[in-house]
């Protein structure tokens, strides 16, 4: 028999915590952790057993919850930058709502940490005192102050990154070479989904040796930053197409439904908006592990001595700089040419 929690990965301790407040499931979840450490499967498959009282993937209602199908399962994603009032004006009315099928509602609110601090005022009293036919489970990379008044009146779960060993470990179980899972895993930031997508992309070896080897296509002009973010930018981009293919595919399907029933509550604008987060959020780790290859090649530099400590010290920092700055959307064009035109050169 398959479980509900079988995508929850590297969660041992969490899980068993979650099954056993399960048991008497309070009105309000609160699941914090970064990207891809899968607390979102694990809030589907909270849903699904609150909603089928069964572990069994296969049982009917289970598998449909699983899948995001079931009428009385429904999650909310932002549709900007941050979950906006308009949202939280349609998350209470929702919330209010007699249940399709069985006993319960559940409502998964995603990227929570990004809600506007007037949308969450807003939610604030309906997620305190739902009524007694609604649970609310709340996913959150972290919990910034506006946040805090709503998380004291949920139980709070927390997840973890999952270590690259683990996340290598899996993708071998799933059929990837073991050389490649490990490359996938280091540049995954313990984001299983990642790792997923980048373990099957033949070029992946390519991408992290040209970071890695980037200094070798420096001389200190301009021009040869340029050319070099041009080149690493059409890689990327490339490596984007799997991503692309599957937002297609998502796309074409949501289509067929508008021309079969009409537009009015697709859900067109939430798929657009969440395809556009997942190719921002996928160019930027790619940068990221790339940026991770290239510090990597300065430290070695250093070992070599064909740095003094003083230029490695300010090329990992500059490095890590840019990095950090690509979490906060900045230019990634922009930045990363500023970086490679600031870099020290390896002597001979």
């Amino acid at each position: 028999m398959s479980s509900i929690w079988d995508g929850v990965v590297g969660q041992d301790s969490t899980v068993r915590q979650l099954r056993q407040s399960l048991q008497q499931p309070v009105h309000a979840y609160l699941f914090v952790g970064p990207h891809g450490s899968t607390k979102e499967y694990a809030a589907r498959a909270a849903a699904a057993f609150m909603i089928s009282g069964s572990e069994d993937a296969e049982a009917r209602d289970a598998r449909l919850v699983l899948n995001g199908e079931h009428p009385d399962c429904r999650e909310v994603e932002r549709e900007g930058a941050s979950i906006s009032v308009e949202q939280s004006q349609w998350i209470v009315e929702h919330a209010w709502l007699s249940p399709t099928e069985g006993d319960l509602n559940v409502l998964i609110l995603h990227d929570f940490h990004l809600v506007a601090e007037i949308a969450a005022a807003k939610l604030l009293k309906t997620i305190e005192e739902p009524p007694a036919s609604t649970r609310f489970i709340i996913c959150a990379e972290s919990v910034p102050s506006g946040l805090i008044t709503i998380a004291s009146r949920c139980v709070r779960i927390d997840f973890h990154a999952i270590s690259d060993d683990l996340v290598c470990e899996r993708l071998q179980l799933e059929g990837i070479d073991p050389e490649i899972a490990q490359l996938a895993a280091t540049g995954a930031f313990g984001d299983l989904d990642r790792a997923r997508l980048v373990a099957t992309d033949p070029a992946l070896s390519q991408r992290r040796t040209a970071f890695a080897n980037a200094v070798h296509d420096l001389d200190g002009s301009g021009h040869a930053a340029l050319s070099l973010v041009r080149r690493l930018e059409s890689l990327i981009d490339a490596a984007a197409e799997p991503l692309k293919s599957r937002h297609a595919e998502e796309a074409a399907l949501l289509q067929e439904r508008i021309d079969s029933f009409g537009s009015r509550g697709s859900g067109k604008k939430q798929l657009e908006d969440r395809h556009k987060r997942e190719l921002r959020r996928f160019v930027t780790d790619e940068l990221r592990a790339g940026l991770a290859m290239l510090s990597a090649s300065y430290r070695d530099a250093l070992v070599d001595e064909r740095l003094t400590p003083d230029e490695a010290a300010r090329a990992v920092t500059a490095i890590s700089n840019t990095a950090s700055a690509l979490g906060r959307n900045a230019n990634s064009t922009l930045a990363l040419e500023r970086l490679f035109w600031s870099l020290p050169l390896f002597r001979s």
